[in-house]
């Protein structure tokens, strides 16, 4: 009972993402601060998110898992309760838990796809491909067609050196 729940909690409120963080070499007081070799971080996330009347159930979620956080974002806008997320983004959890549990127990709406497609990404970071551009293309281009988000060409162009703010040199 417990695993369909899960299962279609998930499939209705639950986020599989890959973002990418600008990261290159940066001046400090007393030096150059070393940024990622191809100028961008990897990030990856599972997460749900609630408003405040229904936080038992990331808690629920929480325990079921036993990893990951809960954190709130307050609100200070026109709504009336705080929302709050249930996350994981550490890799070994991602790997070991996350993964493997959707891989037994598959998503039924299409969040399934997005799904996969976080699997294939977090299969290309665990081979370290996010460290050369050509990896970190690959990413980009996986991760382009989740969660309906809009094009990453520009880190494309970026990585491929076709605009006039290319990414630090190899090292």
């Amino acid at each position: 009972m417990m695993i369909g729940w899960v299962v279609g909690f998930v499939d209705g409120e639950g986020c599989f993402s890959i973002n990418f963080i600008k990261q290159p070499d940066r001046k400090e007081k007393h030096r150059i601060r070393r940024g990622y070799k191809t100028g961008f971080q990897v990030a990856h996330e599972f997460a749900v998110t609630q408003g405040e009347s229904s936080l038992d159930c990331l808690k629920k979620l929480k325990k079921f898992f036993n990893v990951g956080g809960l954190y709130v974002n307050k609100r200070y806008d026109n709504h009336k309760e705080n929302l709050y997320r249930y996350c994981v983004r550490r890799r070994e959890e991602l790997n070991k838990i996350i993964i493997p549990f959707f891989k037994k127990y598959p998503l039924k709406t299409a969040k399934k796809k997005d799904y996969k497609l976080f699997s294939r990404c977090m299969g290309e970071i665990n081979k370290g491909n996010h460290l050369t551009k050509k990896g970190l293309i690959k990413i980009v281009e996986l991760s382009e067609s989740m969660n309906q988000k809009r094009s990453r060409e520009s880190i494309i162009r970026i990585l491929r050196n076709q605009t006039s703010n290319p990414p630090m040199a190899e090292r």
